[in-house]
């Protein structure tokens, strides 16, 4: 059931979203922050504690995506909870959502994270002060954090990004990170008219939609840290083997035509996703993604798989440099056994969601 005075489980509001301060000079929210969530009760209060916390005034939509015990929270008064009785997935959550959002501007929060108190009002003030082509939407930094609250990783969006680029293939930026999709504002009529995120999509999800935003919608990058990304042991979508495979050649279907126009691009994504199939054991699907790369951009692949493989030549070079003789411990490592320093990052890859810079899969929800 629904918390008292929410909307009925999987109603969406009828109409237009509501004027809000930027619009009129009402007083009141014009900011919505949708929760999607499934089974993770302790962490979804968390979330929604910190949407509730924000320095300026904003509603919370927690859409319940069919949780075998439904959402129970505390009740307050800009805090509505939806359901469906049956899983329907994270996009259509999201989607929900969205539809149900009174304001003019939306912003996703995923169960398991939290926003800094100041993450709607830098947003907002990104947006009004950006020079970009409208509508203009925001990014904003992540941290990503483990579960006793140590960062482990910063990730700042790229400065900005004009309406018809086509956001990671336009190239790396230095110093900052395509991976901050999470912390879109965007405008609600502007996000449901490209189509919100799209149900048939299980991996790829947020890519896949910033594909479709960005030639319509500016993106403001803040150059400012306002979400944390927690990394702990729950569940996560990972038994399904070929489920990033179809939903990576599904993503190069749709987006065929961008992908071609920006074939350096195209290869490095390639590449990335080769990487990742062969440490999962895929190894003929990373096979078949090496061979796009190469058809699609050969210099390029070549570039980086020389780039790669003398790293790879550096770090084992490291590695046997540090290893003691027998009888000789390394007096750097009073410990004989102890690991790579390199890799006792709370950040590196574990149980639970992966680490920054890899694409994170999670129940219900995956990225």
């Amino acid at each position: 059931m629904s918390q008292p005075g929410a909307a009925q489980p999987g109603a969406a509001q009828p109409g237009a979203a509501q004027p809000d301060v930027a619009d009129g000079g009402v007083a009141g929210p014009h900011v919505t922050v949708v929760v999607p969530t499934h089974d993770r009760p302790r962490l979804l209060a968390l979330a929604v504690a910190s949407a509730l916390a924000q320095d300026v005034p904003v509603d919370v939509v927690v859409v319940d995506d069919g949780s075998p015990a439904p959402v129970a929270l505390p009740a307050h008064p800009r805090l509505t909870v939806l359901r469906h009785e049956t899983p329907q997935g994270g996009s259509a959550a999201r989607n929900l959502g969205a539809r149900h959002a009174r304001t003019r501007w939306v912003l996703w929060l995923d169960d398991d994270d939290v926003l800094l108190p100041h993450a709607v009002r830098v947003a907002l003030a990104a947006v009004a002060a950006s020079t970009l082509p409208p509508p203009v939407a925001a990014l904003s930094g992540i941290e990503v954090v483990d579960e006793a609250g140590r960062v482990s990783s910063r990730r700042l969006p790229p400065d900005a990004l004009a309406r018809g680029a086509h956001f990671f293939l336009e190239g790396p930026v230095a110093g900052r990170s395509y991976n901050t999709k999470q912390t879109l504002l965007v405008e609600r009529d502007v996000a449901l008219g490209v189509g919100g995120f799209d149900p048939t999509f299980r991996s790829r999800v947020h890519t896949d939609f910033f594909l479709r935003l960005n030639p319509v919608c500016s993106l403001q990058g803040v150059p400012e840290v306002t979400y944390r990304l927690l990394v702990h042991s729950g569940p996560r979508v990972s038994g399904d083997p070929g489920l990033r495979q179809r939903s990576h050649a599904q993503l190069l279907e749709r987006h065929r035509e961008a992908f071609a126009a920006h074939p350096r691009a195209q290869a490095a994504f390639c590449l990335e996703h080769a990487r990742h199939s062969w440490a999962n054991g895929q190894r003929s699907a990373a096979l078949r993604a090496v061979a796009r790369a190469v058809r699609v951009a050969p210099l390029e692949t070549a570039r980086r798989t020389a780039g790669a493989l003398a790293g790879a030549g550096s770090r084992a070079l490291r590695l046997r440099s540090r290893r003691p003789r027998p009888g000789h411990p390394d007096p750097g490592h009073p410990d004989p056994g102890h690991s790579d320093p390199g890799h006792s990052d709370p950040g590196h890859p574990g149980p639970g969601r992966l680490r920054a810079g890899r694409p994170r899969l999670r129940a219900g929800r995956p990225s």
